[in-house]
């Protein structure tokens, strides 16, 4: 029987750790503490809730179902805790945020970014310009956004990765392949880090292809998508329900993933962008 009916919000952040290393040691690091003290802290979490929640596996600690269920509660109760700490703490958080963002994530990883700041920090007006990567990062180095998510990296810059998708080639669901026929490419304008893998990835593997279409920017790599003119490379963030995946059983090569990152300028000495951005990657790091 459980001895407490209480949850304690550090022995779940331990549990966290530890499940997602996988090793009560590496977790300990992450948490600067002694893996003889991470111990102790799993032994009363299991004896709380009366069941066990890790079998060894090898060196690593995998989770029981008991466990993996109890996972998904306490990433929940943590970011209910933590929201409720930094709309206290966050509440002079006021002014605006520029963020710039990706037309292909614009729905799908922006939104529950701006939902948190907004929950978090109600004061702050945020101002969003939605656009294509490379331009957003010379817009975040001139100063005219304030932090940006983008597919490129840049050792300049400060940030964290906050989703690695896999790139996919898409095309309309109704498309018609001819896997003999030379592969009717869908592309925008450089500069592209999906243009870069499609074109290395015929290449490499030697498939013959020819341009079907040139855009500018999404809207118009949606636009020819669905009008059937061909095949794209892109995120799986663009994949919509009139589209559809083509692969190696195609004959098509794999191509590598994208990971997108939070950026903001180095030593900014601006404090609101900075609370802003610890802000976020303290709800994401919970949350993921």
């Amino acid at each position: 029987m459980p001895s407490s009916s209480t949850l304690d919000l550090e022995l779940l952040r331990t549990f966290i750790a530890v499940a997602d290393s996988q090793s009560f040691a590496e977790a300990g690091q992450q948490l600067a503490r002694t893996q003889s003290s991470v111990t102790q802290q799993m032994q009363r979490l299991e004896h709380s809730v009366g069941v066990a929640l890790f079998q060894k596996q090898g060196r690593q600690k995998q989770l029981t179902d008991a466990g993996r269920q109890l996972l998904r509660r306490a990433r929940e109760m943590l970011a209910l805790n933590d929201d409720a700490l930094n709309s206290l703490r966050e509440d002079d958080l006021s002014g605006v945020l520029r963020i710039g963002s990706p037309h292909d994530i614009a729905d799908t990883i922006l939104p529950p970014i701006l939902s948190r700041i907004a929950r978090s920090a109600p004061r702050l007006r945020l101002e969003i310009d939605v656009g294509r990567s490379p331009f957003l990062m010379e817009d975040l180095q001139r100063g005219r956004i304030d932090m940006v998510i983008s597919t490129r990296e840049d050792p300049a810059l400060e940030g964290f990765p906050l989703r690695t998708s896999p790139v996919w080639w898409i095309c309309s669901a109704q498309y018609l392949h001819m896997p003999h026929a030379p592969l009717p490419l869908i592309l925008v304008d450089e500069p592209s880090i999906y243009r870069r893998y499609a074109l290395d990835a015929l290449e490499q593997h030697r498939v013959p292809w020819r341009q079907a279409y040139l855009a500018s920017n999404l809207i118009g790599v949606k636009a020819a998508i669905r009008a059937g003119l061909g095949v794209t490379a892109r995120s799986m963030e663009l994949l919509g329900p009139d589209m559809r995946v083509l692969g190696e059983k195609e004959g098509l090569p794999r191509l590598p993933d994208v990971t997108y990152h939070l950026w903001i300028r180095p030593n900014t000495h601006n404090l609101l962008v900075r609370k802003a951005y610890d802000l976020i990657r303290s709800n994401h790091e919970v949350a993921y």
